[in-house]
């Protein structure tokens, strides 16, 4: 029987002959694999270092905002005599700079509490025109800096933890110079750091509060968002995990929800605009939906943006500031006479019931 072999293909005849693999260049491609697969798992890792390191910047920025340095001073700008003051805040962690502006023979003292990322200037709202306004109605004024935008006793920014402590140190230090009425005026961080020292009992009798500005992880991402496309998870999570290494404060330990939900004792003119892109509008309108005091008022209006109501409505803004802080003089005032009155009623009727 004969064996037949089959033909190998002929050259040309259409049919490819893969060419032999040699050791060593299978070798070769093996590494190269293991090189390619390294150097992904090198740029992955670059690249997840270079994201977390940006969130702890962001953290880091966050809790150290850029300020510009005092410009200024009431004499300079409104002629207005003052006093450089210098306080402690009221957990003594930190010393406070302020101006005194006093108003001659007054009780009556309003504490003006800057935003974030501005001095006790805060020239965009603009604080010397209210500081002027306030010291022509017999007000005296302080005007102070939180410790984030002090220049001798700076202090990381912490959304109201740590500032709360110093405002009610300034709070102290009016008090301390006679004041019986006493008004905090705040805008922006200023007025959700006010809001805080409420809860921690500050001795106040009102509070006007302009674009009031709480930290939580809505109020954050919401300007987060304004200045990089991230996404809000992992986002949120890591800046939380980074800022209190940055600050030495927790974002959780800020009581947003019951800042808004809190009926206090004192009245509160909320004024807030439509446009506001750096706090919401529901901030203030929660916090006024909580309040029971009767003086209190809310003022929305239409398309005004952040801090700029003063500037955009001065007329108006002045009238209803003036109105709320008259209704509220006359409140303490009464306040003031009733002990006298109850006082002097018990002295009549011990007298009477003496000569009975």
């Amino acid at each position: 029987m004969t064996t037949m072999s089959t033909p190998l293909p002929l050259v040309g005849s259409g049919t490819a002959i893969p060419a032999p693999v040699h050791p060593s260049e299978r070798t070769r491609i093996q590494k190269l694999g293991r090189v390619s697969l390294h150097l992904s798992y090198v740029v992955f890792s670059i690249l997840l270092l270079l994201f977390v390191a940006f969130h702890a910047y962001v953290a880091w920025a966050l809790s150290h905002p850029p300020v510009a340095a005092l410009a200024s001073n009431p004499m300079l700008a409104k002629n207005l005599a003052y006093s450089e003051v210098t306080f402690a805040s009221a957990d003594n962690r930190i010393q406070v700079d302020g101006w005194w502006i006093p108003a001659e023979s007054s009780q009556r003292t309003v504490v003006l509490s800057h935003g974030y990322g501005a001095n006790r200037e805060e020239t965009w709202v603009p604080m010397y025109d209210l500081a002027d306004l306030l010291h022509g109605m017999k007000y005296n004024v302080l005007m102070f800096d939180y410790g984030f935008a002090s220049k001798s006793h700076p202090a990381p920014a912490t959304g109201g933890k740590i500032e709360s402590q110093q405002l009610l140190g300034a709070i102290q230090f009016a008090r301390a110079q006679g004041t019986q009425e006493l008004v905090v005026w705040g805008f922006s961080m200023g007025a959700g750091t006010a809001l805080q020292a409420a809860l921690l009992s500050a001795p106040v009798d009102a509070m006007i509060l302009d674009s009031t500005f709480l930290p939580d992880d809505d109020t954050l991402y919401f300007n987060i968002k304004h200045y990089a496309d991230l996404p809000r998870y992992p986002s949120l999570s890591l800046i939380r995990q980074f800022f209190p290494m940055m600050s030495g404060a927790r974002l959780e330990q800020l009581p947003s929800a019951e800042v808004q939900s809190t009926a206090y004792d004192f009245p509160i003119f909320l004024i807030h605009g439509t446009a506001d892109d750096k706090a919401p509008t529901y901030l203030s309108e929660n916090v006024a939906k909580a309040q029971t005091n009767a003086l209190s008022r809310l003022w929305i209006v239409p398309d005004a943006i952040h801090e700029m109501i003063y500037r955009t409505h001065t007329q108006e803004y002045v009238q209803r500031a003036t109105a709320f802080l008259d209704n509220v003089h006359s409140d303490v005032l009464a306040k003031l006479a009733t002990p006298a009155e109850d006082k002097a009623g018990s002295v009549i009727a011990v007298q009477l019931k003496g000569s009975a």
